[in-house]
């Protein structure tokens, strides 16, 4: 069985890949993985259509810049290929991230398994990187904590790691939230409870510790919300926007009663914390 590779750069890049992945897996593609520049699809030969490419591609031309490239891969073990490509990361000499048949890193403080399979946040894209980083700096010991957009769920394993009481893990895509699931299984982090779905899966408050890495427009419209169900004295980092974005950013959070507290960059991806008082 042969299969067709879809190699696709986009910009703006997380909001794009996020949208144009679930559109994809719509069209029955199964496998994906990340790339420097952006991210590649991988598709049964026989269920390939260029036309179907080509017609969702058009129909976000006005939102998105869109490159791609296919070619024919011949079958072959896909489990090799991936360990082949996929490799751990280290974020502040305290945290790696690695899949199962890495070994583990006695001198990094946490080890979080990750297998991403169809989710993103490997921790080799920038904003999960910003975020690991920025968290590792936050006591969350014996609190709750929010991961909103939770991916793979790698922010969510690590804030449990890091002692916290209780998580709450979100995500509105279904390959997300199954993936999300097996991963704290396999990182034995049992304190995690991982819910399908948007804002409306966010009961109550008193959350200390909130985790967003999704995009700017719906952060701009998410923010009074993270607001009313964050502890006071509690911390809100967001990432998932370009360094072009903050002031936007920053203007609406101290629009809605958030202190500004510091903003980090790497390759012009941002992450800003802010606090409640």
């Amino acid at each position: 069985m042969n299969f067709v590779e879809l190699s696709v750069i986009v910009s703006p890049r997380l909001q794009g890949e996020d949208i144009l992945i679930t559109e994809l897996a719509n069209l029955g593609y199964d496998s994906f993985a990340e790339t420097e520049d952006g991210f590649n699809a991988y598709i049964e030969e026989s269920d390939f259509s260029n036309e179907g490419i080509q017609k969702l591609f058009d129909h976000y031309l006005k939102e998105f810049s869109i490159k791609h490239t296919t070619q024919l891969i011949e079958q072959k073990n896909w489990n090799e290929e991936w360990e082949r490509s996929f490799s751990p990361i280290i974020v502040g000499n305290e945290c790696t991230v690695r899949a199962p048949f890495h070994d583990v890193n006695t001198k990094c403080k946490y080890n979080i398994i990750i297998e991403p399979k169809m989710s993103f946040g490997t921790g080799h894209h920038q904003t999960t990187r910003l975020m690991i980083s920025q968290l590792l700096k936050l006591n969350v010991k014996s609190q709750q904590v929010l991961d909103m957009g939770c991916g793979t769920g790698v922010l969510a394993i690590l804030s449990a790691k890091m002692g916290a009481k209780q998580v709450l893990a979100v995500d509105i895509d279904e390959w997300s939230y199954n993936n999300c699931i097996e991963n704290c299984k396999s990182n034995n982090v049992d304190i995690v409870e991982v819910k399908l779905g948007g804002v409306e899966q966010i009961k109550g408050s008193g959350f200390f510790t909130i985790l967003a890495n999704i995009n700017k427009n719906i952060l701009l419209k998410q923010i009074p919300l993270y607001f009313s169900v964050l502890h006071e004295g509690g911390d809100l980092l967001l990432s998932g926007f370009f360094d072009s974005d903050t002031d936007e950013i920053i203007e609406k959070a101290n629009q809605t009663g958030l202190m500004f507290v510091d903003k980090k960059i790497e390759e012009n991806w941002a992450l800003l914390h802010f606090q409640k008082h």
